[in-house]
């Protein structure tokens, strides 16, 4: 899976950064209609998540993951085809909801080998996937050179090609083993109770709802970042792979080192605060960025990229360790699939909020960086409520089935 981690990021990385430019230069979309094609193929990929979470209960993990990859990879290869707008959209979409399913029954694999372990397994699949996000924007920087269409084309193929290749891969792990799914035969009791339903766990629902907006420091760096330089008079447009690159590097050097302040489940909870202010800082950043010339521009926007990295990282070990630790085991797969729901609904409404920010200028941007701050601290306190409950509603001392 860590080999699969690699090949998939390596070949996103081509993709993701030069992804906005494709769209801009090679099918001639405007600003506004790239925000709207991220938007609508992330809306429509949101039920990727809960559906894959769901499957992922009933079917092996690995066979639902190779059907997942064919898909992305020949969703890519179908962007090639086209640059007619309506097209162009349900391919990304296509994409999108193959990708959103894919993230979350990876995470559940991970969940399901790694046991109480999943902090630094998750701290190290991130490393390694940032290694090959890394090189895949090292080759996207190195195309930008070239600025042909042939070049941006052969990006895209690249990143198809890394499925096909995750794909391979996937079919030769082994099937973890799930709780949610046993062999029962007629000897055995029926089951007495149903298993948790997320849906009506609104606890759950309300951290989700938080981890949307905790979640937009991917918009910032698929989509914010990209078209603020590119529309700027001063920012040197190169300057967007590059600090692409930078925010890889960062989480390959530091993911794991940062994981164990976030070890436990208390630990993670207590991260929320640092995190709240990675986000203000971030925003204030890009903010600035906009007041001087291109050294100004250049500086602050890597003051930015650092601070939203931070944030990505701290968020990454929070968001998995809650998002397991608020789910019953017997249905891991269904609440994880939900809790996907934040990141898909984020792929939909986060272009939205960064070209929104960029519209309305500094002020946007501080004024994003200070929502997604104070939405930190609200989460903070309502995990500590359900934690609360969740403690006082457990008996002392438990027996386990197996």
């Amino acid at each position: 899976m860590l080999w699969i981690a690699l090949v998939d990021r390596t070949g996103s990385g081509l993709w993701a950064a030069v992804s906005v430019l494709y769209f801009t230069y090679v099918t001639g979309l405007s600003v506004a209609q790239v925000g709207t094609l991220a938007a609508v193929s992330g809306a429509i990929g949101i039920a990727g998540a809960p559906l894959g979470g769901r499957i992922a209960d009933r079917l092996p993990l690995t066979r639902v993951l190779i059907s997942l990859q064919i898909l992305r990879a020949l969703a890519s290869l179908a962007l090639l085809t086209t640059d007619n707008y309506a097209l162009l959209l349900a391919f990304s979409a296509a994409g999108s909801f193959g990708d959103r399913a894919a993230n979350i029954l990876t995470k559940l694999y991970a969940t399901r080998v790694s046991g109480p372990d999943r902090v630094r397994y998750q701290a190290v699949t991130r490393t390694v996937a940032n290694a090959g996000w890394a090189l895949g924007g090292l080759t996207a920087a190195a195309a930008l050179t070239i600025g042909t269409t042939t070049a941006y084309q052969w990006l895209l193929t690249g990143d198809a090609l890394s499925f096909v290749a995750a794909a391979l891969l996937t079919a030769r792990c082994a099937e973890p083993p799930s709780p949610a799914r046993t062999i029962a035969t007629s000897k055995d009791p029926a089951p007495t109770t149903r298993p948790a339903n997320p849906w009506r766990d609104c606890g759950y629902l309300a951290y989700v709802a938080t981890e949307t907006v905790l979640f937009l420091d991917d918009a910032v760096f698929k989509v914010g970042l990209p078209l603020w330089i590119a529309h700027s008079d001063q920012a040197p447009h190169g300057l967007a792979p590059l600090l692409m690159v930078l925010n890889n590097l960062m989480v390959v050097a530091l993911q794991v080192p940062l994981a164990r302040f976030g070890a436990t489940t208390a630990a993670a909870r207590s991260l929320l605060l640092p995190l709240s202010a990675a986000f203000a800082l971030g925003g204030v950043a890009m903010a600035l960025s906009a007041t001087g010339g291109a050294f100004t521009a250049t500086l602050f926007l890597t003051t930015s990229t650092v601070a939203f990295t931070v944030a990505e990282m701290l968020h990454a070990t929070v968001s998995w360790e809650l998002s397991v630790a608020l789910a019953p085991g017997t249905a891991q797969g269904a609440y994880l699939g939900v809790h996907g729901l934040a990141q898909s609904v984020q792929r939909s409404i986060g272009p939205l909020a960064v070209t929104a920010a960029i519209a309305t200028g500094p002020l946007g941007w501080t004024a994003f960086g200070a929502t997604v701050a104070v939405t930190c601290v609200f989460q903070h306190h309502l995990v500590c409520d359900r934690l609360s409950r969740t403690a006082l509603s457990v008996p002392p001392v438990t027996v386990s089935e197996h």
